[in-house]
């Protein structure tokens, strides 16, 4: 008995056609397949199927021999994965994450760096909140991350790569949107849209520079993330404080006008934890001075 005589066999019960499964899925002529099957039964000593003018069915005997020819080809499949696995070298491998919606900047100049110098190692690319991402550098899930500058988190070494003012979010046609600057006393009376504790970072800093500029603003809503902050300011014809960066996801209803005066900004680190030793993260690190600069220069050339 040898594997096709499995493959064919399950080919056409799957199909319940032995001119299906000929044409269709093994591409063969229909007699030899026929042939096929009489000698698989054969060789099992027992009927497979019964041919009648709908198509073929299984014996009872055949559904059982089915079962059995299925997980004897998986076990061979999971064989041959699994030779080929310990055949070929396990490539190098660097996981690294991203504060969401930082990717778009920051993710092809770091692969462009990767697989200039590293062609042979696999990358693997998360995007979520902050404070996750800096759990997940904690537990080694993570080699690096850019996120921002978690409290309470020791064991991370953080590296500044760029200082990102906020600005002010708005409807397209809100009557501040023809400013040039908001000055932040117009943020007062306006329906405020505020962060939520996904994001802790973001919150103080805004809260903070609310209190500094004795700002008596509420906030109406808190929100998750950037595509919900968008979304409730569009909806609700409200206003938010957000990174510059969140100008890349706006859509033509909302646009965005810098504060007057000194903005509030917020810090984009790039974190890994001081234990891990991969030969990758030690090269990364080395070239991450170059990576900022690059990133940097365009981030400021879009601003202007």
């Amino acid at each position: 008995m040898e594997l096709r005589h499995l493959r064919y066999f399950i080919a056409v019960a799957e199909a319940g056609s032995l001119t299906v499964a000929a044409e269709q899925t093994l591409h063969t002529a229909q007699p030899s397949l026929s042939r096929q099957i009489r000698d698989l039964e054969y060789q099992v000593g027992a009927g497979l199927l019964t041919r009648n003018a709908r198509g073929i069915e299984l014996t009872d005997a055949g559904r059982v021999f089915l079962e059995h020819a299925r997980m004897a080809l998986a076990q061979v499949e999971a064989g041959c994965v699994a030779a080929r696995r310990l055949a070929e070298p396990a490539k190098p491998k660097l996981a690294l994450g991203f504060l969401t919606g930082q990717e778009m900047d920051w993710l092809p100049e770091v692969m462009h760096i990767l697989r200039d110098e590293l062609p042979n190692i696999e990358v693997t690319v998360s995007s979520q909140y902050s404070p996750g991402l800096a759990d997940a550098l904690m537990k080694g899930t993570l080699d690096l991350a850019f996120l921002r500058h978690e409290p309470k988190r020791p064991d991370l070494v953080f590296k500044l790569v760029v200082e990102e003012p906020l600005v002010v979010v708005l409807p397209s046609d809100h009557p501040l949107a023809s400013r040039v600057c908001v000055r932040p006393q117009e943020l007062e009376g306006e329906i405020f849209i505020g962060v939520s504790n996904t994001a802790p970072v973001l919150r103080a800093i805004v809260e903070d520079y609310l209190k500094r500029s004795n700002l008596k603003v509420v906030p109406a809503h808190e929100v998750d993330n950037l595509s919900m902050a968008i979304s409730l300011v569009a909806s609700t014809r409200g206003v938010a404080l957000l990174p510059i960066y969140a100008t890349n996801f706006l859509p033509w209803s909302v646009v965005s006008r810098p504060i007057e005066g000194e903005p509030p900004t917020i810090g984009l680190m790039a974190a890994h934890h001081r234990a891990n030793t991969s030969p990758l993260l030690k090269f990364f690190l080395s070239r991450i001075d170059a990576l900022i600069e690059r990133v940097s220069k365009a981030s400021s050339a879009a601003w202007v």
